[in-house]
């Protein structure tokens, strides 16, 4: 019997009365096999349980567009460890079925479609995704009772982490909690708000309920549905120890006093924060952002230490590492830079020969313009990733120490026992802010701080940059993130992006303009 199909047509799709035969290509039928053999795995792990959960991935095929290609999803109300192939639906790109399965004899219902199908097209058409998970999971569920009241999911520190999209060890993940309904399809409006509002998520927790994950291919899905199911299973145990997974160290849940709680757990919101002489209540911020040079660390050290210790070793560096994958990532990005310098006619600016003119003439050009940039004191990401790498060099070979104020540590204590979460945003590249934080004349002060942002966010008296980093903290408002830095065009490029903001006030900093407008601190204890 002919079905209504869509066919490929000079790259395109168009829905027609064909044979059976679009339907059983191979692509469709790799992909029906593959959902049942996976939703026998997930089985085991506990997703799809009791009928529940479902799973859907596109049909990829290289030469239709892959919003167009065809959708494969499983059915609602079926056992899913023992599904076949021929029990899914295929549905075109804008989720209209084209195939439904047959009726089974008793005791099997009849055949429905996934009651999470308006769901996973939001993910479809949202976020380009290849596929998209729904798990029941036990983890998933007790993740978002841990604090009931809380609209996230939030963990840090964690190796896993690093099987999310987007994220490295450092960084804090975040995912977004919608609340659960009586019916799965009167979620899909939560969760298309939710993916709006959290542009990097690539996953909706529901409270009570499961979770939602997606990828650019099964892979992507299946791999980053793992890594959140054991980063649950983590922050559940931590918290049965008595520990927060909320805090880069993971130490003892802290209990403040004035501060309330969820069984000790430090909550800090808008709502919450210190009373001053007038009994009137000052809001924590849920999120610091540090600035480096003139806030957390002396202008001279990064100008009487760092940048003549690169300066001095840049050749030495080039020559002992030239040949490393790294160095010429690092030498790729300066040609690039430096050819974009020439036609601006930027001061400074010399060619780099070709590799055919050999290794020294090529250092001697490298080293003539990374002088001028270290001179210039250029906030551009082909210096500063050269920079972190002599730099680095440097601490592990203990030439190198950093350097921060005497009310930095007892500050960054202060705050990570409060809740509050703790980045830095720095012109240096990640690796350069991690290798000062984590050999600082007083420790290693990482275990306080929660990521680290660059100039790859965009440039630091640039409002738009701003955005971005309240973007990825996920908070619910700009407000709630606290700035700090010593650069007047840096605070009023925060301000302008609706952060609150102070300025830092310390020795060796430049002076202030006039009426500046922005409250002033010369110790970080004074937040």
């Amino acid at each position: 019997m002919a079905v209504p199909t869509a066919v490929a047509v000079n790259g395109s799709l168009k829905m027609g009365t064909l044979s059976q035969a679009y339907l059983e290509s191979k692509a469709v039928k790799e992909t029906r096999s593959l959902i049942s053999e996976l939703c026998r795995q997930f089985y085991k792990l506990g997703w799809v349980s009791g009928t529940g959960g479902s799973i859907t991935m596109k049909a990829h095929d290289s030469c239709i567009p892959k919003p167009q290609q065809l959708i494969v999803m499983s059915p609602s109300g079926v056992q899913k460890e023992r599904m076949e192939p021929e029990d899914l639906y295929i549905l075109s790109g804008d989720g209209s079925i084209i195939s439904s399965p047959s009726t089974k004899p008793y005791p099997h219902k009849p055949p429905k479609c996934s009651d999470c199908a308006p769901l996973f097209m939001k993910a479809y058409h949202m976020r380009n995704a290849g596929a998209v998970i729904h798990s029941h999971g036990m983890e998933s569920c007790l993740a978002t009772m841990i604090n009931p009241l809380s609209k996230e999911f939030r963990i840090t520190h964690m190796e896993m982490i690093k099987g999310i999209q987007g994220h490295g060890y450092y960084d804090e993940l975040v995912i977004p909690i919608i609340e659960n309904t009586a019916y799965e399809s009167e979620l899909t409006d939560s969760l298309a708000k939710a993916i709006e509002a959290y542009p990097k998520t690539t996953a909706v927790l529901v409270r009570n309920h499961g979770i939602y994950v997606w990828g650019d291919s099964w892979i992507s899905a299946k791999t980053q549905a793992e890594c959140y199911h054991y980063l649950f299973d983590a922050a559940i145990k931590l918290h049965q120890l008595g520990l927060d997974c909320f805090t880069p160290d993971h130490g003892s849940i802290q209990k403040v006093k004035g501060v309330s709680g969820v069984n000790g757990r430090i909550n800090v919101s808008t709502k919450a924060g210190t009373v001053n002489s007038n009994y009137k209540t000052e809001p924590f911020p849920r999120c610091i952002v540090l600035d480096i040079e003139g806030t957390t660390t002396p202008i001279s050290f990064v100008t009487d230490v760092l940048f003549p210790y690169a300066r001095n070793n840049v050749g030495r560096h080039l020559s002992a590492t030239y040949a490393s994958s790294e160095t010429q990532d690092d030498i790729k990005l300066l040609r690039s830079q430096v050819q974009d310098d020439l036609k601006q006619g930027v001061d400074g600016a010399v060619p780099i020969p070709s590799e055919d003119a050999g290794k020294e003439e090529v250092i001697a050009a490298l080293v003539a313009n990374v002088e001028a940039m270290i001179k210039a004191d250029r906030k551009i990401t082909a210096l500063k990733q050269l920079q972190g790498h002599i730099w680095r060099t440097g601490f592990e070979n203990n030439e190198l120490e950093g350097v921060v104020f005497d009310d930095v540590p007892e500050a960054l204590e202060k705050w990570n026992a409060l809740g509050v979460k703790v980045y830095i945003y720095s012109s240096g590249s990640r690796l350069a802010q991690r290798l000062i934080f984590g050999n600082t004349n007083f420790g290693d002060l990482r275990k306080y701080l929660s990521g680290f942002f660059d100039t790859a966010f965009g440039n630091k008296r640039d409002a738009r940059s701003y955005v971005e980093i309240t973007e990825s903290l996920g908070v619910d408002k700009p407000s709630e993130i606290l700035f700090v830095t010593d650069v007047y065009q840096e605070a009023t490029a925060a301000k302008a992006a609706g952060l609150e903001v102070v300025i830092s006030v310390r020795p060796g900093n430049g002076p202030l303009p006039e009426n500046h407008g922005f409250k002033t601190i010369n110790s970080f204890l004074e937040i």
